[in-house]
């Protein structure tokens, strides 16, 4: 019994690549089902006027008229260990990582952050023991 290789050659070069694409399909659609679950989908409103690059730049808090009428706010800090008001430490007055300023002198004086510290300059007429008061937790 002879092969007939020309006829089996002339057989596997006629025949076309067949792609099945079930499998493709499959993993593509796992794929795409994993990165939604595992996506982060909230989106954060920003708005930014005019105002707030002012306050940013100051270091100031940014208070408004709808926080409430209260005497101190409470300002807290990552890591914060030293609260300077008018050059003198008031580091006592830090609980928890935060510190209650007086509302006027967030709104009047200068009250700038860095990490691990707040610097108040107060204006006229508030001493510094009055501007800053220790957040009762």
């Amino acid at each position: 019994m002879a092969i007939d290789v020309r006829k089996h050659k002339k057989k596997v070069l006629d025949q076309k690549p067949s792609i099945n694409l079930v499998p493709f399909i499959d993993i593509l659609f796992t794929i795409m089902i994993f990165l939604v679950v595992t996506s982060n989908f909230s989106a954060t409103d920003v708005q930014s006027d005019v105002s707030d690059v002012a306050n940013d730049a100051t270091g100031k808090p940014n208070v408004t008229d709808v926080s409430g009428d209260q005497e101190y706010y409470v300002v807290p800090v990552a890591n914060l260990h030293k609260v300077t008001v008018n050059g003198q430490d008031r580091s006592d007055a830090i609980a928890g990582g935060a510190v209650g300023v007086q509302a006027r002198v967030i709104d009047e004086g200068q009250v700038t952050i860095k990490p691990g510290e707040i610097v108040i300059t107060t204006p006229p007429g508030v001493s510094p023991d009055a501007a800053v008061h220790r957040p009762e937790l």
